[in-house]
């Protein structure tokens, strides 16, 4: 009987404090579930203990994206690069991304000179040559970023969009821009205009993009060619994917053309590959030397091949030349009989030949693709 006694008082100091289940902690609190003491009467002759009380855990929220903190602002210096973004709405979500990704930086300076609804076509409404005029005038950038194209999709006189007048009309109006760029010695990174959800609308900006680059090429300005960042695996568009992390993100906001901090920051990632050419950080000569300057090759179409390590200056003139041998005299070229003032011949031959093809050397005519049904 006695056994029986110490073993029953043992067992009611054991149970009378119950920790806590795991689930019921969490980092800020921590619950302890305790029961009413139960006494030897209780234990021996009934009573039912107090179901114990626990606190539940909190619904967990939702996952979302988390971005870094802002980078702490620096004081730029009075001599920093002035980084001009120039274009539509799409200029805008880029010289946000800018700004963030140089806000540490104190040798260059992010300016914005966009305007939202403007484009190469309404020169009614917002006039880009006459403004680029103006900037240059007033010195007022060092680099160029251009991204435009978005409300381009109308009608230039009497011609209708993306007719063979309308594209005459419109790189004209895009050679005259890049031309005051050169001529000023202000450097140009055109950027190309991504993939767009509506599948008419996105067809329409392939073959304006086209024309982007075919005048970039000819002016001999970067052309940072972005459509596949910004596509699935099958080369569709796409609103989400990888950020600069490799996270699985939105890229682009639900109107399907514009994009998310993530999708922007990703885009000005793509940028600064291409202005290392010209900005390495510090005080730097924005002056690029030209190995052809003063010979009869001097207004050859040179394509400005991206990537880090491949030629920068390469002639097209039917065949690749080294850059080290002497360049061809104009009246030995190919086409040198055509009449195309001030080259050695028509660039809009460049895009005769469909994209893949070998001749077309990155600037080949985009290849229609049938509208689908909305």
């Amino acid at each position: 009987m006695k056994r029986i006694v110490a073993s029953l008082i043992l067992a009611l100091a054991l149970d009378a404090v119950v920790l806590p289940p795991a689930w019921a902690q969490d980092e800020t609190r921590i619950v302890v579930a305790q029961e009413k003491k139960r006494t030897l009467w209780d234990l021996l002759f009934g009573g039912e203990a107090e179901t114990p009380k626990v606190e539940a855990p909190a619904a967990s929220a939702p996952s979302v994206t988390t971005f870094a903190p802002p980078k702490p602002q620096v004081d730029k210096s009075e001599t920093a690069t002035r980084l001009a973004v120039l274009g539509d709405s799409l200029a805008v979500d880029l010289t946000n991304a800018l700004e963030r990704a140089h806000a540490e930086d104190p040798n260059i300076v992010v300016v914005n000179y966009s305007a939202e609804s403007s484009g190469f076509v309404r020169d009614d409404y917002f006039d880009w040559n006459e403004r680029i005029g103006e900037l240059i005038d007033q010195n007022a950038f060092d680099i160029g970023v251009v991204i435009i194209g978005i409300n381009d999709r109308q009608p230039i006189g009497e011609n209708k969009p993306l007719t063979d007048g309308w594209k005459s009309a419109y790189s004209e109006r895009l050679k005259h821009f890049l031309a005051q760029m050169r001529a000023a010695g202000k450097p140009v990174i055109w950027v190309g205009l991504p993939p767009m959800s509506q599948s008419s609308y996105s067809a329409a900006m392939t073959q304006i993009s086209s024309l982007h680059r075919l005048a970039a090429f000819s002016a001999g300005a970067e052309f940072v060619d972005i459509y596949e960042r910004f596509v699935d695996e099958n080369g569709d568009y796409s609103s989400y994917g990888p950020d600069l992390s490799g996270q699985v993100v939105q890229m682009r906001k639900s109107n399907g053309i514009h994009f998310t901090r993530a999708g922007a920051d990703k885009l000005a990632f793509y940028v600064d590959q291409a202005l290392k050419r010209f900005y390495r950080g510090g005080t730097v000569s924005l002056e690029v030397a030209d190995v052809l300057a003063g010979t009869d090759a001097e207004h050859m179409m040179r394509p400005p091949f991206q990537g880090l390590g491949q030629m920068r200056l390469l002639e097209l003139a039917g065949a690749v030349v080294p850059l080290t041998g002497a360049p061809p005299k104009a009246a030995e070229l190919v086409e040198a009989s055509l009449p195309a003032p001030g080259l050695g011949f028509d660039s809009n031959l460049l895009m005769m030949a469909p994209e893949g093809r070998a001749d077309a050397f990155g600037v080949g005519v985009a290849s229609e693709r049938p509208e689908e049904e909305e």
